[in-house]
């Protein structure tokens, strides 16, 4: 069964004269890596931040170190920082503008001035509008390189037609999921897929291993042809200042026509809310209702039935447990 499989996948990527290369997976799977485009295109890495050095700079030299993606520039949008050590850092990364790395690359590394009250949509959208690339890639300042090829994973398929956005494998530092796409309707806006299991674990049907559609993935890191992003109005910076935005964003690429996948082949480790924090206040609980109800008045069609979700599996966990009584 497993070389029919490949028979037929192979022929059916001669049909479609579409280039890739089979990789025999766990569980008798096969992966089809895709070849990126070229010219190579560039990609613009966005990364939000204020203070929060120590996340900052990991998040900064993992990428510089461990990136074998040949084009890209680093957009570090600063909301403000007044800690010193975080200011000097963020002049020492811009001077040079270049940075030359081992292996013969010269990155661009830019930092762009966004003053005033947090508002992660709006930080996202001026930094976006600033992007060369041809690609954007939406991170989060806590965020860790771990496999050296993640980005071109990412491009690869936000290369092909028809596919909006991309998201990867997250990880917390205990080598535990936390992010291996979005499910629809969870708590009653969205959650995470596979939140909590350990690394490896193959969840429902080899899912958490396998390449698949989302109807949202984390803006924590998601790649999107910037002219897609721009197609949308990006992020809803009047209405989601902080939080669900990306969900929204996705369900918006979604309904002009694409597709949302996620892909386990690019890994990398999330401290999750490490300089945001947490929804744990009276004010954020607050302003996340708020943000919620916006979410549940614009798609409550989709969050009571996600197109990419069996309808027979629950919404009171996140590891594709059968629902119980039956939803339908």
């Amino acid at each position: 069964m497993v070389e029919a499989a490949r028979k037929a996948i192979t022929e059916h990527f001669k049909r479609t004269s579409v280039k890739v290369e089979l990789i025999h997976q766990p569980g008798n799977h096969w992966r089809a890596r895709y070849a990126l485009p070229l010219p190579i295109p560039l990609v613009s890495l966005i990364i939000p931040t204020r203070n929060g050095l120590t996340y900052l700079d990991r998040c900064v030299e993992s990428i510089l170190k461990k990136t074998s993606y040949p084009n890209f520039e680093i957009i570090v949008a600063d909301n403000g920082s007044d800690d010193a050590e975080t200011c000097a850092y963020l002049q020492k990364i811009t001077k040079p503008a270049s940075i030359h790395t081992s292996d013969g690359r010269t990155i661009v590394v830019r930092v762009l001035s966004c003053p005033g009250a947090f508002n992660y949509s709006a930080i996202n959208n001026n930094a976006v509008h600033e992007a060369r690339g041809e690609f954007v890639a939406l991170l989060n300042n806590d965020l860790e390189v771990i496999t050296s090829d993640w980005l071109e994973e990412l491009v690869s398929h936000a290369a092909r037609p028809g596919i909006g956005c991309v998201g990867p494998m997250l990880y917390y530092p205990n080598n535990t999921l936390q992010h291996a796409g979005v499910v629809l309707g969870i708590a009653g806006h969205a959650g995470h897929a596979f939140k909590g299991l350990k690394r490896g674990t193959p969840g429902y049907m080899n899912h958490a291993r396998l390449v698949k559609n989302y109807s949202a993935v984390t803006g924590a890191c998601l790649v999107v042809r910037k002219s897609t992003y721009e197609q949308v109005g990006g992020l809803d910076a009047a209405n989601l200042a902080i939080s669900l935005n990306d969900v929204d964003f996705c369900l918006k690429v979604h309904a002009a026509g694409y597709l949302n996948l996620w892909t386990p082949f690019a890994e990398l480790y999330h401290h999750e809310s490490a300089t945001r924090g947490y929804e744990d206040s009276p004010e954020k609980m607050a302003r996340f209702a708020r943000e919620r109800e916006v979410l549940r008045q614009r798609w409550l069609t989709l969050l009571e039935r996600d197109p990419a979700y069996n309808p027979n599996l629950s919404l009171e966990t996140e590891n594709f447990a059968l629902a119980y009584p039956p939803r339908l």
